[in-house]
């Protein structure tokens, strides 16, 4: 697969079927993530990772604070309200820097967002789907904490890495001729 094919054919992918990533797989992925441009080569991001058994005590943690009342939820509930964070093999979330300096700031955030670009092309050239998240609890305190995520640090992401049974069709885009001006 070549570059331009793996961003045209990259899709969201929403339903994972479960299989497991592996620690090498998501190591790869994040290894291909650290190729992104960034200024200065600050690289200003750290990632925490969940894979395997490790997933479990994620959901367990994200339902603390995604699903608050989930002590009050029959299993049904809990489990339809728990979905889209049991199905992935692996995710990851992106933490990044709050610099003080506006213009610094925006280079970190536009690198980590060119980080997590990579990551996703990555994983789909290995046949991986990804689907790329930011879901309010990634701000809980509690969340953060279980993180391990440090004051002047900011979780910008949660990124979720799984196989899939089903592609999703491509989504119309905008002609370049309607987004494109040439500078006379």
């Amino acid at each position: 697969m070549n570059v331009r094919e793996a961003i045209e054919t990259r899709r969201s992918i929403k339903k994972f079927n479960g299989h497991p990533v592996t620690k090498e797989q998501l190591k790869q992925i994040v290894e291909a993530g650290t190729w992104a441009p960034n200024h200065g080569t600050r690289e200003p991001w750290r990632l925490v990772g969940a894979v395997g058994e490790a997933m479990d005590r994620m959901i367990d943690a994200i339902k603390e604070v995604a699903v608050p009342k989930w002590r009050d939820m029959s299993e049904e509930e809990l489990q339809t309200a728990l979905a889209k964070f049991m199905q992935p093999g692996a995710v990851l979330f992106v933490i990044v820097p709050e610099d003080a300096r506006q213009k610094e700031r925006l280079e970190d955030f536009s690198a980590v967002s060119a980080m997590i670009q990579n990551m996703q092309l990555a994983a789909w050239e290995m046949e991986i789907g990804s689907c790329w998240k930011t879901p309010p609890f990634i701000d809980h305190p509690k969340f953060r904490q279980t993180l391990g995520v440090k004051p002047g640090e900011r979780i910008i992401s949660m990124l979720q890495f799984g196989h899939f049974d089903d592609m999703p069709k491509a989504k119309p885009r905008k002609p370049v001729e309607d987004i494109l001006e040439y500078f006379e």
